[in-house]
This record gives C-alpha cells, sequence and structure tokens, in this order.
C-alpha cells in the first residue's frame, strides 16, 4: 500500500469534516501507540470472522501482544480464537524467508484447521523487507482452493482508526459480492411479513451483547445478511451487496463499506446506536424508514412502544439509586456520545466525557447532548484523569480496562465499557444490564470503608487526648 492509497482511505468521502487536514503518518507522540496501530485497527475488524483462519505475518511480538482482546463472542466457530503467525526472526529476514515461511503457514492453517477462508495481515517488519502478500496468497488460494485474503495494514502506515478502513477497504476488493444470499427459509415468520436484507457495519458483539438486540430484528422481519464483523461467518460477509439498508454501528469506523455499498449497489445507510433506549429506538426507526415500508412502520412502533415499557418498568429500582449520580465516561469513539446518551435515560449527570479517539462528528454529537459547554478531555494521562475526577466530583469512572487500578487507589467507583468486559449493554435489556452494574459499582459497601478514618488513626486520638487531659 503506497501513500496514495492510504490517502485516499483517509479522504473518506462520507465524513462531513472531510476538507480537513490529514495526513497518515502523523508525527510521533510519547505513549500514543497504545491507541493503536493500522495492524491492530485492521485486525482487530476483521478477527471476529469466526470460521476463518487468521494468520499475522510478523514477529511473534505483533501477534502474542494483541491476539484475542476485543472480546467478540460467536455462537458457533471458535476458529477466530486461535492465534496464528509467521514468527519471523531476524535470520527469516535477512535470508529473505519471508514469503515461503508465509505459504506454508497457509498450508498448515488449511490443512489442519480446514477454514472457509485465511486472512494474512502484514505487518512493518515484512512490508519494509518488501514481502510480496498479495502473490502469496493468490498462489495459495489457487494450490488448496480456499480464499485467501492479503490485509496489508503495515503499522506504519497510520493509527487505528485507519486500519479499520483498510479492513474495509479489503473486505469490499476480495469478499464482498462474491456470494449471493440463501433464500429465506420457509415457516420461520408469518406469510404476511415480507423480508428485509440488512447488514450491521461496525458491530463487534462484545461480550454478545447484540444477541440482546437481535430477536427484535427477527420479529420485524430484518434479515440481517452479515454483521461486521460481530459473530459473522466468511460467507455472510460475501453477500453483503444484496441488503436493503446498512447501519454504520461504529461511528466512522468502516464508513467506506458502506459509502461504497451505496454508491455501487444503491443501498442506504445510516449511523446510529444500540445504547439507551432513545438510540435504541431511533434505529429501529431509521430501518424502517430507509426501506419504506408501511408495514414495516407500523410493527415498529408497535415493538418499541413495548419494549420501553417493559424496560422502564425493570429500570424503576435502579434509577432511584442511580438518580443525580455523577459519572465521567474516558472512552473514545462511538461510546463518547453514545453511552452519554444511556446515561441520560437513566438519570445520571455525565460530567465529562473523553474524545482521544474521536471524529468531529463525535464530538459534535456530544455537545447535542450534554451541552456547547461540556468538558471534553483528550488527554490520557492517569494521573491528569484521577485529578480531573476528582475536581468534577464524579461518583463513577466509565472507561477501559488500563484505568481500573488507577480509579481503585483513587478509591473512585469504575465500570469496564471497553471490549474487554464480560457484560453487554446494547439494546433495552442490555440498559437495565448497565444500571445494574453502574449501582452496584456505585453502591458497594467497599467506598465508605476505606473512605472512613482508620481504626488505628481513631485509637491515636482518642490516647492523645486521653494524655493531654490527665496532663
Amino acid at each position: 500500500m503506497n501513500q496514495t492509497d492510504i490517502q485516499n482511505l483517509l479522504d473518506e468521502p462520507a465524513c462531513d469534516h472531510n476538507t480537513a487536514g490529514k495526513t497518515g503518518c502523523a508525527r510521533s507522540k510519547p505513549g500514543a501507540t497504545q491507541g493503536g496501530c493500522a495492524f491492530d485497527g485492521a485486525q482487530i475488524a476483521l478477527l471476529p470472522i469466526a470460521d476463518a483462519a487468521h494468520i499475522v505475518h510478523g514477529p511473534i511480538g505483533c501477534s502474542g501482544s494483541s491476539w484475542d482482546l476485543r472480546g467478540s463472542s460467536s455462537s458457533g466457530p471458535q476458529l477466530y480464537r486461535m492465534g496464528m503467525t509467521t514468527e519471523l526472526s531476524d535470520v527469516d529476514v535477512i535470508m529473505g524467508r519471508g514469503e515461503k515461511k508465509l505459504f506454508h503457514a497457509v498450508r498448515r492453517a488449511v490443512e489442519r484447521y480446514d477454514p472457509q477462508a485465511v486472512f494474512i495481515y502484514n505487518t512493518c517488519v515484512p512490508a519494509m523487507h518488501g514481502d510480496d502478500i498479495e502473490a502469496v496468497a493468490r498462489d495459495a488460494s489457487k494450490r488448496w482452493g480456499v480464499p485467501v485474503i492479503p490485509v496489508d495494514c503495515a503499522g506504519f502506515y497510520g493509527t487505528k482508526s485507519l486500519g479499520n478502513r483498510i479492513a474495509g477497504q479489503t473486505l469490499y476488493q476480495h469478499v464482498i459480492g462474491t456470494r449471493e444470499p440463501a433464500p429465506v427459509a420457509q415457516g420461520v415468520l408469518p406469510t404476511e411479513i415480507k423480508i428485509h436484507n440488512v447488514n450491521l457495519i461496525g458491530e463487534y458483539n462484545i461480550a454478545g451483547e447484540f444477541w440482546r438486540v437481535a430477536p427484535l430484528f427477527d420479529e420485524l422481519g430484518l434479515r440481517i445478511l452479515c454483521t461486521l464483523s460481530g459473530d459473522a461467518r466468511f460467507r455472510e460477509v460475501q453477500t453483503m451487496h444484496r441488503a436493503e439498508a446498512n447501519m454504520v454501528v461504529c461511528s466512522k469506523a468502516m464508513l467506506n463499506v458502506a459509502r461504497s455499498l451505496r454508491e455501487d449497489y444503491g443501498t442506504p445507510f445510516f449511523e446510529g446506536s444500540f445504547y439507551g433506549f432513545a438510540d435504541t429506538s431511533q434505529a429501529l426507526r431509521d430501518f424502517a424508514r430507509l426501506i419504506d415500508d408501511p408495514s414495516l412502520s407500523v410493527r415498529t412502533e408497535l415493538l418499541i412502544l413495548r419494549e420501553e415499557n417493559k424496560a422502564r418498568a425493570a429500570l424503576a429500582p435502579w434509577r432511584e439509586r442511580l438518580a443525580g449520580k455523577r459519572a465521567l465516561i474516558f472512552s473514545g469513539g462511538v461510546k463518547s456520545w453514545s453511552v452519554v446518551s444511556a446515561l441520560q435515560d437513566l438519570g445520571m449527570d455525565v460530567v465529562a466525557t473523553g474524545t482521544e479517539k474521536s471524529t468531529e462528528e463525535d464530538r459534535q454529537r456530544i455537545r447535542e447532548l450534554m451541552g456547547e459547554n461540556t468538558r471534553m478531555i483528550d488527554d490520557n494521562d492517569q494521573g491528569a484523569l484521577m485529578n480531573t475526577c476528582r475536581e468534577v466530583g464524579a461518583d463513577i469512572l466509565i472507561a477501559g480496562g488500563r484505568y481500573l487500578y488507577a480509579a481503585l487507589k483513587s478509591r473512585i467507583a469504575f465500570l469496564d465499557i471497553n471490549h474487554e468486559r464480560d457484560f453487554g449493554y446494547a439494546g433495552y435489556d442490555g440498559l437495565v444490564e448497565l444500571a445494574r452494574q453502574l449501582a452496584l459499582a456505585v453502591h458497594s459497601p467497599v467506598w465508605q470503608r476505606v473512605r472512613d478514618e482508620p481504626a488505628w488513626l481513631q485509637t491515636g486520638r482518642t490516647v492523645k487526648r486521653l494524655l493531654v487531659e490527665e496532663v
């Protein structure tokens, strides 16, 4: 991938801020690598395709330091959880054995695991060395009759966000449009309900949270051809071009896929979220609006009314415990605004939100939800973040797992919202689960214990007072 290709991916026509100055290789900044490189972004975008083999072509550190961290759940195949790498050494690079090792790695993956496809991820070392992964993929695919997809995503190309776009562009060039969807099975839904095909782009099924929302689509007669890429199968990705409407779930991560499908196949799309009442209901309404089926619109409104009433009843006891509590959210991208909406549905006060990886559209949504003077935090320094929590009087910090111990040491309640989490918060039921976890975290009895004065200090003061009185 050359500089022109990178710039074309960065110049996304569907982004409102496309005219802003951008560059593929930003000036290095200490600590910036914890935000992820292009390889990291491409890998986490494609890794949840569960029935494919994913081979990292590079040194062991690229695979060993990043494998299986996303937390995406699969309802079937588990092959995606197996780390595969060519484990290039300095001798391999010096002797030019990279392409040979990669070819044999593909052979071993195909023969041992029988995957539906093989993804090859290029990393910094083979990219600088000049390994031709496209030629290897082409020859291996011809040799074993299995689709082998080259993903040219060397880390030095740019940021994690760029890696997401590289992954989307790779799928669009090599996978999407290569298979037709299977016919709808008879008897699944009443005959009077017309089935409509849709896609979800940027939905990763973290902790299985989309399984809370999927039954709603089934009830409405919306057949999800593919969730790109949570709980996805390779054959599903191949059929994405036949959808009637697309939803971009994770902000701008794969906007280029939705835009390309609109340009080439006329498929409309919208951006949305499944966090909170308002956003979940709006997403379902937007599907009905784009598909323009009167019957679907009526069923959608009835379903929304039923689900919101049911969830509000379940939320009543949790709302009482959370009302007026102050939360600070430190998670960029879509969660910088979508979680704000969910917490507002619970009656909480969001005092600040992180925007480290947020686009200008994300920031604008934050302003719409929290006002023009809202506090946005770009600095990921842990000490500064803890000081901000104390300054704004936050009752709980909602962030990624790497801030857990800093929050606990600062005696601030913490909830993990990133992809390492154990609970899913999408949809109406997910909001109830979010409320429960927030209440358990904020009202844990440990906070009163750790904030009370230690017993030995109280005893010491009592002894000192008695001595003074005797004197």
